[in-house]
């Protein structure tokens, strides 16, 4: 089984529920009274009832394990779930660009049709790592995503049926440029970028904020958490193609800068609003 985030929609209760956990439950010990997610997302205008049922939806995801604390319900990060924390936060808090002269990772498949599911599934998983499709059977991804290619592979069982490659940067006929437009959905990557950007670039102050604004912690949490829920994806589809593959007028840039300003402005408060609600 790969536990993984491809199901997980921005924005929604579950997608909310997901992103705090994966910021704060490793900090807290890997557990966390029921009643202290809710107030959580209470925070974020989620009402308990929608809370009680994101946490079972999660739990039924296979991330995290109910368990008893103090007398109290809780909750326990799954032990398979490390790995995808871990992966998680090297895309969203690491976000990497691809240099001209940096390795690639190729991948060639090929399975029967009997097997079409999960020829699907693997066609699913390397699209959302941010792997282009240079041909039927045939991807392409950062050579740093190497790893996670062999995670996939072995987790879907298929690592036999695919040979992966570690190759130089791509011979194309014309520009790199254009061959990377037919690899990769480039106006669908730009559209994320552009979209944080609209939702989040007002949410910064470089000046003493307006006298009206909340700049309380439990403020700070909500905006931290919501901005990490929209962010999230963009890193897996983003591939960080080099400068020079990428149109005019790429948004990722400033994208990948106001995310690493609202980290700055934000999240240790955040934090500071965690530790609160669960008394430590």
């Amino acid at each position: 089984m790969i536990l993984d985030d491809l199901d997980s929609r921005p924005g929604s209760t579950t997608s909310l529920l997901r992103t705090v956990v994966g910021l704060y439950l490793r900090d807290l010990g890997g557990v966390v009274a029921v009643a202290d997610l809710v107030e959580l997302l209470g925070a974020l205008d989620v009402p308990s009832v929608g809370a009680r049922g994101a946490i079972s939806r999660v739990k039924a995801k296979g991330l995290l394990v109910p368990e008893t604390v103090g007398g109290r319900a809780a909750y326990r990060l799954a032990p398979e779930a490390g790995r995808m924390l871990e992966r998680g936060d090297r895309r969203i808090f690491a976000y990497r660009q691809q240099g001209d002269d940096d390795a690639w990772c190729l991948v060639s498949y090929s399975l029967p049709e009997e097997q079409r599911a999960v020829r699907h599934q693997l066609r699913r998983h390397l699209a959302w790592i941010g792997a282009g499709t240079v041909a039927d059977g045939l991807w392409i991804a950062p050579g740093h995503l190497v790893d996670e290619v062999e995670e996939i592979l072995a987790g879907l069982g298929v690592r036999e049926a695919a040979t992966v490659f570690a190759a130089g940067p791509p011979r194309v006929a014309g520009s790199f440029a254009d061959s990377a437009a037919r690899w990769w959905d480039l106006d669908r990557v730009a559209a994320l970028h552009r979209h944080f950007l609209t939702r989040h670039g007002g949410s910064r102050h470089d000046d003493v904020p307006a006298g009206g604004e909340d700049t309380s912690p439990r403020a700070a949490f909500a905006r931290w958490v919501r901005a990490v829920d929209d962010w999230r994806p963009i890193p897996y589809a983003d591939p960080g193609l080099p400068l020079s593959a990428l149109p005019a007028g790429w948004p990722g840039a400033a994208s990948v800068a106001l995310f690493d300003g609202l980290r700055s402005d934000l999240a240790d408060a955040a934090a500071d609003h965690v530790r609160v609600v669960v008394g430590r």
